[in-house]
């Protein structure tokens, strides 16, 4: 079985690495979403997965580097496209919560990418 909760943050960017002239390339932000899901059993005696205040707790100081700041000047973001940042939330988050099972970021209401780790 599968849960997922959903959060949101703010923030500024710059693709670096994109071709000259890409709109990307300048100063921009972003109401990000994330998903994150997590998998495992139904609990006989809970009757859930694991509890959602439980995988928001886990979340909440990744959640924090990320709201309201630039995320180039987080290390490790320098090139904050939605994949690496998909990547970086679960370089960090996946220690602490072993049943992660995918990490989704949409940068618009019509694009993202969702990262299943290696």
């Amino acid at each position: 079985m599968e849960i997922y909760k959903e959060f949101h943050f703010e923030a500024a960017h710059r693709l670096p690495n994109v071709p000259e002239g890409h709109k990307c390339a300048r100063l921009h932000g972003h109401s990000f979403h994330v998903r994150l899901t997590v998998a495992g059993p139904v609990g006989d005696e809970s009757g859930w997965v694991m509890d959602f205040g439980d995988l928001k707790a886990a979340f909440k100081p990744i959640l924090d580097q990320l709201d309201h700041y630039y995320l180039n000047d987080i290390e490790g973001l320098e090139n904050p496209t939605s994949e690496n940042i998909a990547r970086w939330i679960w370089d960090r988050l996946s220690p602490r919560l072993p049943q992660l099972s995918a990490v989704e970021i949409r940068e618009t209401c019509t694009s993202g990418c969702v990262y299943r780790g290696q």
